[in-house]
């Protein structure tokens, strides 16, 4: 195929993937202006108006309204039918519709189309009673209960998609990639898979004969090659993440903490750590935890901001240290002191 077959076979991609987004939207919304229509595709006005005169030239009943509260609409009752999902599956559907690992991916607007034209083909009933319960549910709100921001990090949709295609198409990849406190250096990486935790998106890979994991928010800029990846033909994407897993909690320079926690601080703490790798209740109520932190100086402040919530039982040393920061503290307060 020929590079200009190629561009005009993307171009009708495109639009038609546009042409069933305009219906869509009219279905789901009713009588919508041409301007309303351009922002929600992000096209031009002249883009939406050549647009409905395509569809009305394929039969589509679609017709315009003039006036204050004019716009295009089409004629009740346009749609298909998509039968066979209960209700169960068509909110799952909803529900997935709000998950933010799509975003971290670059797929969040290809997973938006895909909600709404499923949706809009669903039987009324379902549909209906499917949108109801959708309103009900609310999947990984921006702040929890304490306001403190959960929102999601952001991956450029630009490295996300070659990343994406990558990954998919089993090509090498070479990517511009920031550790912190250190600059920025272009890598070349067999991309294996991506993996979504808790609103941040991994890279698995490998780079020579080592395994790699890259944070998505860390890629700068990225570049699908056309030399095929070095990896194997199938992967068991969980197990590998797992083993990546308890090589970064054991490696390196970790500090591994035993402490005992009041309930109510168990959040706080376990948000500033790397991990909590195991977990109880003593007699008295309160938690028993271990839990790793990045490095002594992580380990130190952690516990110190959660105090007296938190109390060190190991290592000893920690302890200690921690032991004589409070009474270098109290000292500083004691209004028994002669400097006071």
């Amino acid at each position: 195929m020929t590079s200009s077959v190629m561009y005009f076979a993307r171009v009708f991609s495109m639009r038609a993937d546009r042409l069933v987004s305009l219906v869509l939207l009219l279905r789901q919304r009713g009588r919508m202006t041409a301007e309303a229509l351009a922002r929600e595709l992000e096209v031009s006005t002249r883009t939406v108006l050549r647009d409905m005169e395509a569809l009305s030239a394929a039969g589509v009943p679609v017709y315009a309204e003039r006036g204050r509260h004019g716009g295009f609409a089409l004629l009740p009752d346009f749609r298909t039918a998509l039968t066979g999902l209960t209700h169960d599956e068509a909110l799952a559907l909803l529900v997935a519709g709000s998950r933010r690992g799509a975003q971290l991916f670059g797929l969040g607007s290809a997973l938006a189309s895909a909600v709404l034209k499923v949706v809009d083909a669903l039987p009324d009933g379902v549909r209906q009673t499917a949108a109801g319960a959708a309103q009900r549910l609310l999947v990984d709100p921006e702040t929890d209960l304490l306001a403190r921001p959960v929102a999601p990090e952001e991956v450029p949709d630009a490295v996300a998609t070659q990343v994406r295609r990558a990954v998919f198409g089993g090509h090498r990849l070479r990517i511009h990639y920031a550790v912190v406190n250190q600059p920025p250096k272009w890598r070349t990486v067999d991309p294996i898979g991506l993996v979504t935790v808790k609103d941040q998106g991994y890279l698995l890979a490998r780079r020579g004969s080592e395994d790699r994991t890259y944070r998505l928010s860390r890629v700068l800029a990225a570049e699908q090659l056309d030399e095929p990846a070095r990896r194997p033909d199938s992967v068991d994407l969980d197990r590998a993440w797992r083993e990546r897993e308890v090589r970064f909690r054991t490696g390196g320079d970790t500090t591994e903490v035993l402490v005992r926690v009041d309930p109510a601080r168990r959040e706080g703490l376990a948000a500033t750590a790397l991990t909590v790798t195991d977990e109880g209740t003593d007699a008295g109520g309160r938690l028993r935890m271990t839990v790793v932190f990045q490095d002594v100086r992580h380990a130190k402040w952690a516990v110190w901001e959660h105090a007296p919530g938190v109390e060190v039982l190991a290592p000893e040393w920690l302890r200690a240290a921690l032991g004589e920061r409070a009474r270098e503290v109290a000292g500083l307060y004691d209004s028994t002191s002669p400097e006071h």
